[in-house]
């Protein structure tokens, strides 16, 4: 049986490639990006309501890996990429059926702008574009398990770096860019595989190409353009 699902929104982020992108929604909380409806869902009564929760969850597509096909064992860059899982033990983007999950948190809801109803959220994992299939509001009575194991996957405060970023370069970030772009850095953006000392890493981030080095767990910021 097909399945027909409709794109309703699309994320207004500050990445235009992968990289760099958090590994899991809500563990980069001063990144903020807006959801844009399509045109046909710009309708303001379809968000009666939402300002009384303080998250949402976004199901989206991962259209970046569309066609690329899907296999039962996947391996997890947490775990150095050498190793195979079930790819339903995984947030592998080649699964059967190319759909995310995050939560995130509402920063605000605008009802008019001259593109409709504009969400702005923090801690989404989505790159710029990225379509959005339904939006659903958070419960935390239900949502929320304190208790839950998280298998293979580490805390990510275990992996933060320290970030040095050279005053002057920094100045080149828009003010309200730096808090989300020092956030994204201190959170290795590297594959996990890559780890050489001498490599120089590239990300693009809200325009701007960041260039940087990290021996350990000392990240220096070496160039912005």
């Amino acid at each position: 049986m097909d399945v027909n699902m409709h794109v309703i929104a699309r994320i207004r982020s500050d990445f235009k490639t992968k990289f760099g992108i958090p590994r899991q929604s809500g563990i980069a909380h001063s990144l903020v990006s807006e959801i844009v409806f399509e045109p046909e869902y710009r309708d303001p009564n379809t968000l009666r309501g939402l300002e009384g929760f303080s998250h949402i969850w976004l199901i989206w597509h991962f259209s970046e890996s569309e066609g690329n096909g899907w296999s039962a064992t996947v391996r997890p860059p947490r775990l150095g990429g050498n190793v195979r899982m079930g790819v339903f033990a995984t947030r592998s983007p080649f699964r059967p059926n190319n759909i995310g999950l995050s939560s995130v948190k509402i920063e605000g809801i605008d009802l008019n702008t001259p593109e409709g109803p504009v969400i702005r959220v923090s801690g989404a994992d989505l790159m710029d574009g990225t379509p959005i299939f339904d939006i659903k509001p958070y419960a935390a009575y239900s949502d929320s398990h304190p208790e839950a194991r998280s298998g293979f996957i580490p805390d990510p405060e275990t992996d933060r770096l320290q970030a040095e970023f050279p005053g002057e370069l920094l100045e080149k970030i828009p003010v309200g860019k730096r808090a989300g772009l020092l956030t994204v850095l201190a959170q290795d953006p590297r594959p996990r595989y890559q780890n050489e000392d001498s490599r120089v890493y590239g990300m693009n981030f809200a325009g701007f190409d960041v260039r940087f080095t990290i021996k350990e767990k000392l990240l220096t910021v070496q160039s912005v353009e």
